[in-house]
This record gives C-alpha cells, sequence and structure tokens, in this order.
C-alpha cells in the first residue's frame, strides 16, 4: 500500500521537519497514487505546493482491537504525554457501520490522527463521517485534524469550542514540549462543526450512536457515545480506570454524572484511560469510591478548619495503592475539592 506525504518543516528551521500525510490517497500502487495526486493535487494553502507531496509506502497504524462486531478500541499508556509515548495516552476508539465511520477521540498529536486514518484504511474503505471528541483535553483532541481534511464532521459538546479557545496555546506549548516539537508539527485545534446541547444521535447505516452532553462533571464539555447494537458506551474521561481521575470541573456534578451513568443500559465501556473495555456498572466502581473519599476527606477538612495547603497533604491518600500516577493527579484534585467544598 501507497499513500501520500508532504514534508513539513517548523518555521525557520530545515532541521525540526516530519512527513505528513495527505488523507485520500491511498492505492495499493505507487503508480496509482502518484496518478491520483495528478488528477487532483492537494489543496495547496493546507499541503504547500501541490508538487511537494510524493508517494511513499503507508507509514505505521496505530494498534486497535475489535471489542465488539464493528467496534474497536485502543489502548493509551498509563502515562502522561512524553518523549517515549509520543503523546499515546488516551483511549480511542472507532465504530463501523453500514454505510461510514465514527472515530471516538483523536489523541495528542496530528501523527496520532494519521495512524488512525492508516488503522481503519486496514478495516474498511468507507467513509469516515465523524470524529467525535469527549472533551477539551488535549490528548483526546489534538490529532483531529487529519481526520476533518478527508472530510470528517468535527463533533462535540456545545462548550467545547470556547474551551479549546481559550487553551489552546497552552496546549500546542506543552505538548510539543513534553513529546518533542518534530512529533508535534503540523497539530493544530480544529474547528467543532456539529454540537451537542443535550441529546443527539449519528446514523452510519443501520447503526445509531447516542451522543449525549453532561453538565460540568469531569470538564465543561463531556460527552459521551453509546452504541445501542453492541452495548458499548465510550465515556471519555467521565470513567477512569487505573490512571487516577483529574478534576478539571466541580466535583459533586462528576459524582452526579456518574451515578447517572451507571444507570445506564450498556453491557460494556471503552474508558478515558485504562481498561480499554470494561464490564458495565462494575468498571465504574473504582472512580465512584475514589470520588467519594475525595469528598469525604475535603469536607471533614473544611469542617476542621484545616488550611488548603495542609489539607491536600492527606486528603483521599488512602486511595494511592489503588492508581497510577497518584502523586501527579491527587494533589490537584484535593485542591479542587477542598476549593468548591469551602465555598458550597
Amino acid at each position: 500500500m501507497f499513500e501520500a506525504i508532504v514534508l513539513v518543516c517548523l518555521a525557520l528551521s530545515g532541521e525540526i521537519c516530519r512527513d505528513q500525510l495527505i488523507p485520500g490517497y491511498g492505492t495499493q500502487t505507487r503508480a496509482a497514487c502518484e496518478a491520483l495526486l495528478a488528477e487532483r493535487p492537494p489543496v495547496a494553502m493546507r499541503y504547500g505546493h501541490a508538487g511537494d507531496a510524493v508517494c511513499q509506502a503507508t507509514g505505521a497504524a496505530l494498534a486497535f482491537d475489535e471489542v465488539a462486531p464493528g467496534v474497536f478500541a485502543h489502548f493509551g499508556a498509563i502515562e502522561e504525554p512524553n518523549s517515549s509515548n509520543l503523546g499515546d495516552a488516551a483511549n480511542i476508539g472507532f465504530i463501523i457501520g453500514a454505510n461510514t465511520v465514527a472515530v471516538i477521540d483523536s489523541g495528542s498529536a496530528r501523527w496520532m490522527g494519521e495512524a488512525i486514518w492508516r488503522a481503519i484504511r486496514t478495516r474498511t474503505d468507507k467513509v469516515v463521517s465523524h470524529v467525535i471528541l469527549t472533551h477539551m483535553h488535549p490528548d483526546h483532541v489534538l490529532g483531529a485534524s487529519v481526520l476533518a481534511e478527508a472530510g470528517a464532521e468535527v463533533v462535540g459538546h456545545i462548550r467545547l469550542e470556547r474551551a479549546l479557545a481559550d487553551r489552546q496555546e497552552n496546549y500546542r506549548e506543552s505538548l510539543s514540549r513534553l513529546i518533542g516539537p518534530s512529533q508535534f508539527l503540523g497539530t493544530d485545534v480544529v474547528a467543532i462543526s456539529r454540537t451537542v446541547a443535550d441529546r443527539t444521535n449519528i446514523d452510519l447505516g443501520g447503526r445509531v450512536l447516542e451522543l449525549r452532553a453532561w453538565p460540568t462533571a469531569h470538564t465543561g464539555s463531556d460527552v459521551t457515545v453509546l452504541d445501542r447494537q453492541s452495548g458499548t458506551l465510550f465515556t471519555g474521561d467521565l470513567v477512569f480506570h487505573q490512571y487516577t481521575p483529574a478534576l478539571d470541573g466541580h466535583l459533586l456534578g462528576w459524582r452526579a454524572v456518574l451515578e447517572e451513568l451507571m444507570a445506564i443500559d450498556a453491557s460494556q465501556i471503552v474508558p478515558g484511560h485504562g481498561g480499554p473495555v470494561l464490564p458495565w456498572p462494575q468498571g465504574g466502581e473504582d472512580l465512584q469510591r475514589y470520588l467519594a473519599i475525595l469528598e469525604n476527606d475535603a469536607r471533614a477538612a473544611v469542617v476542621a478548619g484545616e488550611r488548603l495547603g495542609d489539607a491536600i497533604t492527606h486528603i483521599a491518600n488512602s486511595e494511592a495503592p489503588h492508581w497510577d500516577l497518584f502523586d501527579a493527579y491527587n494533589p490537584r484534585n484535593a485542591t479542587v475539592a477542598f476549593t468548591e467544598l469551602e465555598w458550597e
């Protein structure tokens, strides 16, 4: 198999470069790929001059397991984004319908969107019609541009675009630093073309996905995706497993949303981190316990009149044996919880 690529380099530098995939030119032979490039040259403003594009053997695809018929999940590393995992630190999915394909989340950088595209193309030639972004965090959204270029509608919470606009510069700087500027090249925040304010459905052809936007919980922009056909619920980071939860919204809101989520009729979930597949609702019990302890400890500290700096040294520490990356995330969670309950 062959695909079209273009060499992109960091502005004012001829040393930091990477090959960037141009979607839609995959063929069995180099000659066929070159013929497609000649027939329909890539958009110049996006990919440089049309003559800059070349055909080469298809690059590496992201690894996915089929967790139900037509439902695929990728297991992200239980790590923070770094120069070894190159930002591959969150779960990603795609679902194949009779007519089209929907992708759920897109990773930390453009290279991941390209690797998702290749993984889909190893399984189907159907159009990728939608990329659904479950919330605003960069490890879930920054690979979406290549899928949008291929024609996918970008779907997210009604508050997602504003949240990304407010944070995009910080996201770009931090991810470029964490995974390395060459691997981050070509990455950008995409516009949300379809928003979800409450509930909406996406029909992939004989397979309807049920999307739901939630009140502020893990973040202020959480969306879930339910595939009724397989009983699979993609929760985004409304559910964590093994990877210490990150509270970037409201603790009490998250607890209430999780209770509602656990009542949904689904047989399995793909959480935002961990798993990558868990039985439901049992798969939410670890998070449910952690959030309850976080609230109880924080509330007790507030009632006792503790200072924040002292309280965060012990809030939810009993949970440390149950989670990876605990010291990286629990102190911030304790800070958010204490502050929220102090002003309750």
